[in-house]
């Protein structure tokens, strides 16, 4: 995976699983009817988006941590809910291991380093 395509993958699934977080909250299959509070489990994740954007490498190393609370939250979702909710929470886990890997990869790839030029 080349350093180009780590950062697209990073940057589009971190996006993907924002939007799925709120949509699934508030639109798809909410806790409650008409939406619910669940639904700023999202903040959280607009907190690296700055950084993973501008291919801060520090931030690609702790949003690599932070992005498995996501994954075990789909894991307990998916095999504890029923219905819609249990597709989105599958939809979760795999957006948030593409992230992660994703972010793996791009932290792996030597920094490059300008000579001056």
């Amino acid at each position: 995976m080349t350093t180009r395509s780590s950062y697209l993958c990073a940057c589009s699934s971190l996006i993907a699983l924002i939007f799925l977080c709120l949509a699934w909250e508030l639109r798809l299959a909410p806790v409650a009817p008409g939406g619910s509070w669940l639904a700023l489990k999202c903040l959280p994740l607009l907190a690296p988006l700055r950084g993973i954007l501008n291919r801060r490498r520090y931030t690609y190393q702790w949003s690599a941590m932070l992005i498995l609370l996501y994954f075990i939250e789909g894991v307990v979702r998916a095999l504890s809910d029923h219905g819609a909710s249990r597709w989105l929470a599958a939809g979760e886990i795999v957006l948030s291991l593409l992230f992660f890997a994703a972010s793996i990869a791009f932290i792996r790839r030597p920094a490059v380093v300008s000579d001056g030029d």
